[in-house]
């Protein structure tokens, strides 16, 4: 029986990347994002090229009844639901001074980036608990968080407080899931070429040069999808609740 997994903003970045990967590894492919697939025929037709099995479903991560139309249909397409990756996330729209953030930028990017994921994850984790286990275990989820869990940045804190929280909601479910053979590990990254971080290109490539990151280069997301690929394999079985930083030795403190 062939295994499925949900990969939410897959339609480009690090999401597509980690949809590219998994559907490489036999996986079907449920993509979820916001934007009208259109904009990404392209890349989709790449996958199906290569023989991977993929649906794509639009709709708002922060959106309960999106969320639902989620599950239902990778149910009604292919039936189970295997893996979850959590790489939806937003940046706030204007990057405020800690002191000038606004309670809407506060409320849509927690939305997006937390309430979202704590709900899905709920969805997805009872769908894996009904289903018949395939191989070692009932299920894997990755949530794709950010080196921003514990690197201050004051001019856009509603990000950093929602990747804080992805970390407690990624110990919470590992807790929770573990007697039920559901496998919970959570993904930081560093900084990687996407479309979020080409606005501050000039600052990360000074640092880069100033020797900041002990790998000094860009991340890329295949990057992230390789240490995805880890944690869903059956290689990693005797761990949960924990994470790996993906980025270039950043969170390494030097005197």
């Amino acid at each position: 029986m062939k295994k499925t997994a949900i990969v939410t903003g897959g339609s480009r970045g690090i999401g597509y990347a980690i949809a590219h990967q998994l559907g490489t590894e036999g996986y079907n492919v449920a993509v979820f994002s916001g934007g009208g697939l259109e904009k990404y025929q392209e890349a989709f037709d790449k996958l199906a090229d290569e023989g991977i099995s993929w649906i794509y479903v639009q709709g708002s991560l922060d959106s309960t009844e999106d969320r639902k139309k989620l599950v239902e249909e990778t149910i009604k397409v292919f039936g189970r639901i295997d893996v979850l990756v959590n790489n939806a996330g937003v940046a706030p729209l204007v990057r405020a001074d800690l002191l000038e953030m606004t309670e809407e930028s506060y409320d849509r990017v927690m939305g997006i980036n937390l309430r979202g994921n704590m709900f899905l994850t709920q969805l997805v984790a009872k769908q894996m608990i009904a289903q018949e286990k395939i191989g070692p275990k009932k299920g894997t989820i990755v949530n794709i968080g950010s080196c921003s869990a514990e690197v201050s940045s004051i001019s856009r804190g509603e990000y950093c407080v929602s990747k804080a929280g992805i970390s407690m909601l990624t110990k919470l479910y590992a807790d929770r899931l573990a007697p039920e053979g559901i496998l919970v590990h959570e993904i930081r990254p560093g900084v990687i070429m996407t479309d979020m971080t080409s606005v501050v290109k000039a600052k990360y490539d000074a640092l880069i040069e100033k020797g900041e990151f002990p790998i000094a280069r860009w991340g890329t997301p295949q990057d992230v999808a390789d240490a995805v690929s880890l944690f869903c394999s059956d290689k990693m079985t005797y761990t949960t609740g924990n994470y790996i930083d993906v980025d270039g030795g950043f969170h390494i403190r030097r005197l």
